[in-house]
């Protein structure tokens, strides 16, 4: 296949995986792509996908969300892992109740959207690699807007094949450079905390690595017992994606 860079423009925080942890992890390029939805492609970026390969998209959307921007790539198989999107919930009650949350607030909620990853969601993040040693066939995982729960599954992938930390959070954090946030902001929320809202912060996936270590131990340890990836499973995860 090709090592032509990725041309896809929108959407905005569509990447392949590999492209970032060069430096501590020989990841196979145009096997696994995240990104924000694909809901809203242009035909042309419809078409740059396909040519990339893309067969499996995995969503991890809630039901509302993948009703208002169904995947528009043709020919590829959806697999629906709903996690529904706890800080939209959070946010929708506070304004309804008439209350404006600061940027500290929303750093608080963002960080308890990552805790709730670990602690209420890890039997969807152990399906997304039940897919993932299905086979290596090319793949999309995404959410909405590409960068809370993909971005957890994106480090939970980097970590169990071995990427070192620095990568991991590299990846992550290339999402405030990438992801387009919608026009007018969101909510009339006041710029400083639409900005919070709409990017990524170490702290925030620190968070649900701090709730890993605190139930779990370690990562190790979570990948084994909350994550269903013993010996066999990190093998085989490694054998598919992994140059050798």
């Amino acid at each position: 296949m090709s090592d032509r860079p990725v041309s896809v423009t929108q959407p905005s925080n569509f990447r392949d995986l590999s492209e970032h942890v060069r430096r501590s992890l020989p990841l196979r390029s145009r096997v696994l792509f995240r990104s924000d939805h694909l809901g809203a492609l242009t035909a042309d970026d419809a078409r740059q996908i396909q040519l990339l390969g893309v067969r499996r998209v995995i969503d991890f959307r809630g039901a509302n969300e993948r009703l208002r921007a169904a995947c528009a790539v043709p020919g590829v198989q959806v697999h629906s892992l709903a996690i529904e999107p706890a800080i939209v919930q959070v946010l929708s009650g506070l304004l309804a109740a008439g209350q404006r949350p600061t940027a500290d607030e929303v750093d608080h909620h963002m960080q308890e959207t990552y805790r709730g990853f670990v602690r209420e969601h890890s039997g969807r993040f152990a399906e997304f690699f039940e897919l993932l040693l299905e086979s290596d066939q090319p793949t999309v995982f995404h959410c909405t807007a590409g960068k809370d729960r993909t971005g957890f599954a994106a480090a939970l992938v980097l970590r169990a094949l071995g990427a070192s930390p620095e990568d991991v959070l590299h990846d992550y954090l290339l999402t405030n450079q990438r992801l387009k946030p919608p026009p007018g902001g969101a909510w009339g929320l006041a710029p400083e905390v639409a900005a919070v809202l709409w990017g990524v912060q170490p702290q925030f996936l620190q968070a649900a690595f701090d709730a890993v270590e605190r139930d779990y131990g370690d990562v190790p340890t979570y990948l084994r017992e909350g994550l269903g990836l013993g010996e066999d499973e990190l093998r085989r995860l490694r054998d598919l994606y992994l140059r050798t």
